[in-house]
């Protein structure tokens, strides 16, 4: 009779009766706990607390416990030893003992909150003109004291064109990276311009992401934005910080003889690491090519180009660097930490003492570079070495204007 049964009738049957099993032990169980919680006796109290203590830690509280304490919270400006490079705390990390390790930014990298109205002014202001900052896209820690000066003509901001969205992807940069970004604004000269004239700036830095998807790499784009500043404003002067160009020479003379009065490129770190930091497009040689190539188109340029310290590079690399940036006329060179900006950017290697960083400040000034900024916080746009680039264009303009005015003399008499 039971081979008559269909199959299907079968499991249905038996799924019922373990469905049934369930429903009852589930129901004996909330019966026991609702009997319990309405009359705790002394035994089920230590077995609740028993149970307590074996129920496994959760991962919230792992990283509450692995986090900074209280006496951290109560004196965050503690000290630190000058011979500390940064200090490592281990914390004890669930109930297996794992180990974790934080690491405590030292002394000489803490930069105060921006909170001040010329700040806020600044950062309206760029809101309401529609205009991108490297400042805030890559989170640079000197936001603060470039932007929080006196006043907007005395301030600087990093104006970056092209969009913000870059078609490199760095392992230390935290602009945004896409394939195909949205294409060029082509009222940004325009726009750009008239911004800066409004704004009543003395000097300007401008960059811009790197757009491969472009045949000219963004340079057409470059020259009319620099020539409709100084149009506009023929006494600013104008900084490019800029991209390689895929190493089109050509683009980078186009660049260069737009106008402007400083060629900055980047080439970020010694030529060792060059392949693990920058993105696989990036290459130290190319980068020399393109800042001896700007000079070779205006020699009244000045070039200028930054290092980030930190990354494991050695002494020797660094030599070897500073040679050849200097066998290819570099004039200006910087030097700062570099400093994750995500958990998803290469990590730090070494945190630099301030005294390292005025080691290789003099070994620069001695290998014959114009100026050097050095330091923790020195970053590519610096308003100290923007102060000092300002003041020797202004000198050479004022010997042009002086030799100019000799030779007109000379001529008057001579009629």
């Amino acid at each position: 009779m039971a081979s008559s049964i269909p199959r299907s009738r079968c499991l249905f049957a038996s799924s019922t009766r373990h469905s049934v099993a369930r429903a009852v032990q589930t129901s004996s169980t909330c019966t026991r706990a609702f009997a319990t919680t309405i009359d705790p006796s002394p035994k089920s109290s230590a077995s609740t607390s028993s149970a307590k203590q074996h129920r496994p830690v959760t991962r919230f509280h792992d990283k509450l416990n692995a986090g900074p304490s209280f006496d951290e919270f109560v004196a965050p400006d503690a000290p630190l030893s000058p011979s500390e490079a940064y200090q490592i705390r281990t914390a004890q990390v669930g109930p297996e003992g794992r180990k974790k390790t934080i690491t405590r930014l030292p002394e000489w990298l803490k930069t105060p909150i921006p909170v001040n109205q010329n700040y806020k002014k600044i950062k309206n202001d760029l809101r309401g003109l529609n205009l991108h900052t490297v400042c805030e896209e890559a989170k640079c820690p000197n936001i603060s004291d470039c932007w929080g000066g006196s006043s907007k003509s005395a301030a600087t901001a990093t104006i970056m064109i092209g969009g913000d969205t870059c078609t490199r992807g760095c392992r230390f940069c935290s602009v945004k990276t896409a394939k195909n970004p949205a294409p060029l604004d082509p009222h940004e000269p325009e726009n750009t311009a008239e911004a800066l004239r409004r704004w009543g700036l003395g000097y300007v830095v401008l960059t811009a992401v790197d757009r491969d998807d472009l045949a000219d790499g963004g340079a057409r784009h470059w020259a009319e934005v620099i020539m409709k500043i100084k149009q506009k404003s023929p006494t600013m002067l104008v900084e490019a910080l800029t991209g390689d160009f895929a190493g089109d020479l050509e683009m980078v003379k186009l660049v260069a003889t737009s106008g402007l009065d400083v060629f900055a490129h980047n080439v970020e770190t010694v030529e060792e690491l060059t392949p693990v930091v920058r993105d696989r497009r990036a290459k130290f040689r190319q980068s020399l090519d393109v800042l001896r190539g700007a000079k070779e188109a205006n020699p009244e340029l000045i070039t200028k180009t930054s290092m980030m310290l930190g990354l494991g590079e050695t002494e020797e690399q660094m030599w070897h660097a500073l040679r050849e940036l200097r066998k290819n006329n570099v004039d200006v060179v910087t030097f700062g930490q570099y400093m994750r900006p995500t958990r998803r950017h290469m990590a730090v290697t070494e945190y630099i003492t301030p005294d390292v960083f005025e080691l290789w400040r003099q070994r620069a000034l001695d290998l014959g570079f114009l100026y050097c900024a050095s330091g923790p916080l020195v970053r590519s746009s610096y308003k100290a070495g923007e102060a000092f680039i300002e003041n020797v264009l202004k000198k050479r303009a004022a010997k042009r204007n002086e030799l100019v005015g000799a030779e007109v003399m000379q001529e008057s008499r001579r009629i």
